[in-house]
C-alpha cells in the first residue's frame, strides 16, 4: 500500500514539474542584445518581457524572465544609490502566460538593412550566374 502511495506522490510532482511555466529569462540587455536562457516559473508567475530606457534616455535596454503576477504590466523605475532623486533606469514589464510567450530575441545586427543587403547581393549574383 505505501509503494503505491509514494508512487502517486512522485507521478504528481513530476506532473506539477512539467505543467510550470517555461519562459526566457534575461537579466539585462542594451540595445537590442540580451543573452537568454529558459527557466521556469513558480506559482503565481508569468513570464514578462521589459523594455525601457537608462542613463537618462540614452540607452534602450530589455529583461525577461518570470513575474509575479500582480507586478505585471507595471512601469518601474531603480533609482542610483547615494543620488537623490536620479533614476538610473526606467522599464515596463509586460507579462504573458503560456510557454516562451516572452520571446528570445533575435540575432544582433538583424535588421531590415541587413536584410535588404542581404536580397540585393542574391539579386545581383542570380544576374551574373544568369
Amino acid at each position: 500500500m505505501n509503494k503505491i502511495i509514494l508512487q502517486f506522490l512522485v507521478l504528481g510532482i513530476c506532473i506539477a514539474i512539467g505543467q510550470a511555466l517555461q519562459c526566457y529569462k534575461c537579466k539585462i540587455g542594451a540595445w537590442g542584445m540580451c543573452i537568454t536562457t529558459k527557466t521556469h516559473c513558480a506559482a503565481g508567475e508569468q513570464c514578462f518581457s521589459g523594455a525601457g530606457t537608462a542613463v537618462a534616455g540614452v540607452m534602450d535596454i530589455i529583461q525577461k524572465g518570470c513575474l509575479a503576477k500582480v507586478e505585471c504590466n507595471k512601469i518601474t523605475d531603480k533609482g542610483a544609490l547615494n543620488i537623490a532623486n536620479a533614476t538610473l533606469y526606467t522599464i515596463t514589464k509586460t507579462c504573458c502566460d503560456t510557454d516562451l510567450c516572452n520571446g528570445a530575441p533575435g540575432l544582433p545586427g538583424t535588421s531590415g538593412l541587413s536584410l535588404a543587403l542581404a536580397t540585393v547581393t542574391a539579386l545581383l549574383m542570380a544576374q551574373i550566374l544568369v
